[in-house]
């Protein structure tokens, strides 16, 4: 009777404590409910964020599912001495049928939700307020600010750091005069293909103010590595006055996709 008693008492405590940890990742301020993500710092963050968390969230009652069949199945089905062999099941049409259903129609789940908050994300309308144009090659960024007409570039040593106003929607064309890199900026949770030939394009809001990180997300060659960027998120007064002292150093038009216009790459 103590044993029982006991038992009941272990699975209540285990509970308890597998519901706490759950719950206290239910906030999106939360680190753990962010589930290894970084907090989103564009208005479109959030979508992303949740996709993720939902995804994470399928997995793990999939996982806790399968975990405890097997387990079940280890206690309750093991060999006990004197046993004989157990009936052999060749096959069970029941059975296969719905473990072919199950997976399929959570694909499918998943497949929607991706799809269209992919839609979404990629969706471009032209309300947006500002445009850069951002060339990749080996090994470092251009930003051409279209609006502007000015310019900023880095090297391996030097990167160079991209501006843009809070609150404000930003327009991104990404190309490249060489190999396929990756723009990537963690704290806006996206990530584009830069492709040699292609403009790929995409929007978003930045809605905090600070100095994030950014770097190229696709292996291209030997300084991958150094291929950095910063991005500094201002008030508008302080991006327009960084336009103004760009056009005070003469970094006025617009540097191309040709490695040979953009100074220090040999």
């Amino acid at each position: 009777m103590k044993i029982k008693v006991r038992r009941r008492q272990l699975r209540t405590i285990s509970a308890a404590t597998v519901g706490m940890i759950l719950l206290s990742g239910c906030s999106l301020d939360n680190q753990y409910g962010r589930i290894g993500m970084p907090e989103p710092a564009t208005e479109e963050g959030n979508r992303i964020l949740s996709l993720w968390q939902g995804s994470w969230l399928a997995a793990l009652i999939v996982g806790v599912l399968v975990w405890g069949l097997l387990l079940w199945a280890i206690v309750a089905y093991r060999r006990k001495e004197g046993d004989g062999l157990p009936e052999q099941v060749r096959y069970n049409v029941p059975l296969e049928i719905l473990y072919t259903i199950v997976p399929l129609m959570m694909i499918l789940v998943l497949f929607y939700f991706t799809q269209r908050d992919q839609t979404i994300l990629t969706k471009l309308d032209n309300s947006q307020t500002h445009s850069v144009n951002v060339v990749g090659w080996r090994w470092s960024w251009a930003f051409n600010y279209d609006d502007e007409n000015v310019y900023d570039v880095g090297t391996p040593g030097q990167p160079p750091v991209l501006w843009l106003p809070v609150d404000e929607k930003v327009k991104f064309e990404l190309t490249s005069p060489d190999v396929i890199h990756s723009f990537w900026i963690p704290a806006f949770l996206m990530k584009m293909d830069v492709v040699p030939g292609r403009n790929n394009q995409f929007a978003v809001t930045p809605n905090t103010e600070g100095v994030f990180k950014g770097k190229c997300a696709e292996l291209c060659g030997v300084d991958h590595s150094r291929m950095l960027f910063d991005v500094k998120v201002v008030s508008r007064a302080e991006y327009d006055a960084h336009m103004a002292d760009l056009k005070e150093r003469g970094q006025v038009g617009k540097i191309d996709s040709g490695r040979s216009e953009v100074a220090g790459v040999s």
